[in-house]
């Protein structure tokens, strides 16, 4: 039997994703409403720039005052997709306070501040749901924390922005340096005018703090997480991972320590197998590679940015929110039993690809060698070419601690007959 009372929804920002989501819920309506089994309202849409055109949405709802709206006692839901720290933060733990449930897309804020929310939403016995906080339209939280609730999550390896991958594989593709692939992505509307959170892996760190923390049922901030971006990469870069049989992505990388007494989450750019499922991801597109122990290798894609994407993922949660409110109950809150720590980068064990600069003469590979020796690294591949007096030298190593890795660098470094290091990057995905 439907609910006759309709459940009011307050929608936070109308950029984007929020004039999408209100054009859906308006045009939707009664598609909605039968899913959730009562209907649903969109009573106010708060906003910065009022006297902004927003075609399809009723202007009689915007307001420009996001905290009177949540505070009107009579809202269920609040949608938030304003991002940032601030004032989303208060709006938020205010909107707990007068009894709504909320539904967010803010990545920013949930890898800070994740587990004060969950606990001020627990405390007021509502929801707090954020599907689209992570990777747009795939689905990808509801299946970590609720379909694989009774597995044991070992790994969890991803391609999380879609403006860096479309940057990658314009590099691949054409052979273009950084600066070119990413022009063209600034024309195409993939990065922003200041794609400074994109390109420098800000945007990728919040999202792997999110998997991680939910993965493991322990506690990831944004701090935890080792971020590098993909400003050195070079199309020398691109071009010695073809010769490997290899490509270039900029990977989030959540992984369960051996041993299981530790997790990590960095995100780096990584050379990674053609074989692998990652390296056919192209253009703007996200995936996710999951592995657990019972269900084996999962793999999630799809578009992982744009209005209508991310609109998706915020109305899939807000249906699953309204039906606990129809049925007075919520759904999985934060899972943070096992309390695990995080380690430090130094202490992941890796694979390094590194191209040096020497000189062309007798005894300079016997020289790295002996201080890759030295480190305790073993090489796995070593690859030389010289002229004219100069040479370059690729080496690829086996695994071994990242700690050791950038210690054997420093080393190679200083010796004489090494001109530079051209360029070090990580092997994934073996």
């Amino acid at each position: 039997m439907m609910r006759t009372r309709p459940l009011k929804v307050a929608l936070l920002g109308c950029g984007v994703v929020g004039s999408e989501v209100a054009r859906i819920m308006t045009t939707h309506a009664d598609d909605l409403a039968a899913r959730i089994g009562a209907p649903v309202e969109l009573a106010g849409i708060a906003v910065r720039r009022p006297g902004r055109v927003r075609e399809g949405v009723p202007s009689e709802l915007i307001t420009t005052d996001a905290m009177a709206l949540v505070k009107r006692g009579d809202i269920d839901v609040v949608i938030e997709v304003i991002g940032g720290i601030d004032p989303a933060r208060p709006l938020i733990t205010t909107a707990f306070e007068h009894g709504a449930s909320v539904v967010s897309a803010n990545k920013a804020l949930l890898a800070e501040d994740g587990a004060a929310l969950h606990a001020a939403a627990e405390q007021r016995g509502v929801d707090l749901y954020y599907e689209a906080a992570v990777a747009g339209a795939i689905p990808l939280v509801r299946p970590l924390r609720e379909s694989l609730a009774g597995d044991k999550v070992n790994r969890v390896l991803g391609i999380v922005n879609g403006t860096t991958n479309f940057i990658l594989d314009r590099m691949d593709s054409s052979g273009a340096g950084y600066s070119e692939a990413l022009d063209e992505a600034t024309a195409l509307g993939y990065a922003e005018a200041d794609p400074t959170a994109d390109v420098e892996g800000f945007d990728a760190a919040a999202k792997a703090a999110i998997l991680a923390g939910i993965a493991f049922h322990t506690r990831v901030t944004i701090e935890d997480v080792h971020r590098e971006g993909l400003t050195e990469v070079t199309a020398a870069d691109i071009a010695s991972a073809k010769r490997m049989g290899c490509t270039v992505k900029l990977l989030a990388i959540c992984e369960r320590a051996a041993d299981g007494r530790s997790v990590t989450a960095r995100v780096h750019p990584a050379m990674i197998p053609l074989s692998h499922p990652l390296a056919s991801v192209r253009e703007a597109y996200n995936a996710v590679f999951i592995e657990a122990d019972a269900a084996g290798q999962l793999m999630f894609y799809g578009p992982g940015a744009g209005g209508a994407p991310t609109a998706s993922a915020v109305l899939g949660d807000l249906v699953a929110v309204c039906r606990n409110k129809v049925n007075e109950a919520t759904g999985p809150g934060e899972s943070a039993y096992t309390r695990l720590p995080v380690s430090h980068m130094g202490e992941v064990v890796t694979r390094y690809h590194i191209s040096l600069d020497v000189a062309d003469k007798p005894g300079v590979l016997a020289q790295v060698a002996n201080v890759f020796s030295e480190h305790h690294v073993s090489i796995d591949t070593v690859r030389q070419q010289g002229k004219d007096g100069e040479a370059s030298l690729v080496v690829v190593t086996h695994r071994a601690p990242d700690a050791a890795l950038s210690a054997t660098v420093e080393a190679l470094r200083r010796l004489d007959t090494v001109r530079g290091v051209a360029s070090i990057m990580r092997v994934e995905g073996e």
